[in-house]
């Protein structure tokens, strides 16, 4: 591997999952912010990784292989970031299928209890149609009901219809904490547990979830993330450290709409952390 050029961003999205932004153009507007090495990481997909490759040679920096992988955890959804994955890996390609088979049937289920119960009868179609034909996610629900007025932002959508105990709500069953590791580690990956402050864990809980993950083969955690305040960031820096974990960094950047999250805007890592890059310039 060659060596990575600073800055890093290590979680992105494109319009191969749920970002606005084609593999191409996401690919251009992080070479324009300054970003050196950039990671797309889409949900459950590899699908936008060779559109990415080719856009990050012709604009001059590194292109790592990513995704993020949706997991169930003691009931709830976490995820994982798996860095630097080999894409023809037929065990992660496999596991990732399954997923997108039950993202499928999720959406429509989402669709149809949004019609039932909300009267709301061509939600599937709005987010299908927003999706350009890919991956359907909630976040695609949300953008559609915006758009029809039916609530006034993307947070607004999931509190009022797709939160648990809201008539859109269908709950994840997605992979196990352990298998999920395995798959991106047979793709000769890293995984990363993705924006941890993000999760409603108790104190125990996140070092419960740290530990499992850790034991399973867990290499590092998104210690800076776009959604981690400044407390937050040296928060999860002192976890890495007591866990053994590398530090990642990643804007979990879904395209110009969220102007708070920008690419090559990331502050840097807390003093302390072994980035997770470093492992990559001692490979190289």
């Amino acid at each position: 591997m060659a060596a990575m050029s600073p800055p890093f961003d290590l979680h992105t999205h494109s319009t191969a999952s749920d970002g606005t932004l084609t593999p191409t153009e996401l690919v251009e507007r992080a070479a324009a912010g300054g970003v050196g090495t950039l990671a797309l990481t889409d949900h459950d997909t590899l699908e936008g990784l060779a559109e990415a490759a080719a856009a990050a040679r012709s604009a001059g920096i590194e292109l790592v292989p990513g995704v993020e992988i949706s997991v169930t955890w003691e009931g709830g959804t976490v995820h994982l970031v798996g860095l630097n994955v080999d894409t023809g890996c037929e065990s992660l390609q496999a596991g990732l299928a399954r997923l997108r088979e039950f993202r499928d049937w999720r959406a429509r289920e989402i669709g149809r209890r949004l019609a039932r119960d909300a009267g709301i009868a061509d939600a599937f179609d709005g987010a299908r149609a927003l999706s350009n034909g890919r991956l359907v996610s909630r976040t695609h629900f949300a953008r559609y009901l915006v758009a029809q007025g039916r609530a006034e932002s993307v947070r607004d959508v999931f509190n009022k219809f797709l939160k648990q105990g809201k008539p859109g709500h269908v709950a994840g069953q997605w992979a196990g904490l352990a298998e999920a590791v395995t798959w991106i580690r047979a793709a000769g990956g890293q995984a990363v547990l993705a924006h941890p402050a993000r999760y409603p864990l108790t104190r125990t809980r996140l070092r419960r979830l740290l530990g499992e993950f850790r034991e399973a083969g867990g290499a590092g955690l998104e210690v800076v993330s776009g959604s981690h305040s400044r407390d937050d960031v040296f928060h999860m820096a002192q976890q890495a450290r007591a866990h053994g974990l590398l530090a990642s960094a990643g804007s979990d950047y879904h395209g110009p709409e969220q102007p708070w999250i920008e690419l090559g805007r990331l502050p840097d890592l807390p003093p302390g952390c072994r980035p997770i890059w470093a492992e990559w310039a001692v490979a190289a």
